[in-house]
């Protein structure tokens, strides 16, 4: 069998589209997706919009894909490789412990055998002798399955035909399948959680604050300290999402978080999160804090916190939550724009016009 499987490279037989799937970045999501998708999806944000609902189909395409890919991969492999549902866990194990593969091809065949890279680090504790005692585990448990699946419900034996290709299937065949597949879903939901919650956080910010007028720099080269901001900026103590500086002297740090009313120790934790002075260019800038979240529980006790560090909580579950952030900017630094002098309706008007002028890329 050694030599069996040095010959085995069932990572040669995963689709394309399945490794394009299997792993990609914030900015590789918006080219896969395309701008005009992600440009509707922020601007129905910026409007009231829930992120995890306006993304759930992307994420649902995703794994639909994804699960067909790997549905393709195994089916090739229980055809070309001999004994290859008997023997899986021994030949992925192998592939995966000798192979040189690609972060993608390594997702896959983990998902063959039941594993994320969560359940890797947690279950397993990254430790060989523990894999082994695993794999055992899943064996044991998968032939108990198909006993009990044969008692309970009789044989299964049939074929799929995909592509004029005929494949036999089997009680073993569709409960590996069926973890592998539990696995991959596991797995892509976690990572698009991940992806969507840090690249949407930066999308949403970078394109509020370019909507009111503000201008993106980086704050290691450029000394501009008046109507600009900046993404992502850590610093000793603290961290803040956005960092805007109104005028010399006066800023505005931002927050934001997709979190609902259950979550509320988090947004408790935000409101007290920033001092209120941060040095930049030689100059002394007293902040105050707006911080975003989706919604607030009732009898939450969060406000009265905020003000209590010069700061405000913004709602963006309210369909008119960007005039809001100008009307806050406003009142706190005399900050003016347009917006202010629209009505609701007509500032979300102004939302959906301009959002189409925006590049995105320039955010992730």
């Amino acid at each position: 069998m050694k030599k069996k499987l040095e010959e085995i490279r069932v990572s040669k037989l995963i689709p394309q589209l399945g490794l394009n799937l299997a792993k990609y970045s914030g900015s590789q999501l918006i080219e896969r997706v395309g701008k005009d998708i992600i440009e509707n999806l922020v601007a129905s944000i910026l409007c009231g919009g829930n992120v995890r609902s306006l993304t759930e189909g992307l994420t649902q395409r995703r794994i639909s894909l994804s699960n067909a890919s790997l549905l393709i991969a195994y089916l090739k492999a229980a055809k070309n490789i001999p004994d290859f549902s008997e023997n899986l866990t021994e030949i992925i194990s192998h592939e995966l412990l000798t192979a040189k593969l690609s972060a993608e091809q390594k997702k896959f065949l983990q998902w063959f055998i039941g594993l994320t890279g969560k359940s890797i680090q947690n279950v397993l504790r990254s430790d060989q002798e523990q894999l082994k005692a695993y794999l055992s585990d899943l064996n044991t448990s998968l032939q108990n399955s198909i006993k009990q699946s044969k008692e309970e419900f009789g044989d299964l034996t049939g074929s799929i035909t995909i592509a004029k290709d005929n494949y036999l299937i089997s009680w073993p065949a569709i409960l590996q399948l069926f973890i592998a597949i539990g696995a991959q879903t596991l797995a892509i939901r976690g990572s698009e959680k991940s992806i969507y919650g840090k690249l949407f956080e930066k999308l949403i910010l970078g394109s509020v604050l370019t909507l009111l007028g503000f201008e993106m720099i980086d704050p290691s080269i450029s000394k501009k300290s008046k109507l600009v901001f900046w993404l992502t900026q850590r610093e000793d103590k603290r961290e803040s999402d956005a960092t805007l500086l109104i005028k010399p002297g006066t800023g505005v740090r931002f927050d934001i978080g997709f979190i609902g009313p259950g979550n509320t120790e988090i947004s408790l934790d935000k409101v007290s999160r920033f001092e209120r002075e941060m040095e930049y260019g030689r100059q002394l800038h007293y902040m105050s804090t707006i911080i975003l979240v989706d919604r607030i529980g009732e009898n939450s006790r969060i406000m009265d916190l905020a003000k209590m560090i010069n700061g405000s909580i913004v709602q963006m579950s309210m369909t008119f939550w960007v005039k809001e952030i100008c009307e806050i900017l406003n009142k706190t630094t005399g900050f003016k724009h347009p917006i202010l002098k629209m009505d609701k309706e007509k500032s979300i008007e102004y939302i959906k016009e301009n959002i189409r002028k925006i590049d995105f890329n320039n955010f992730v």
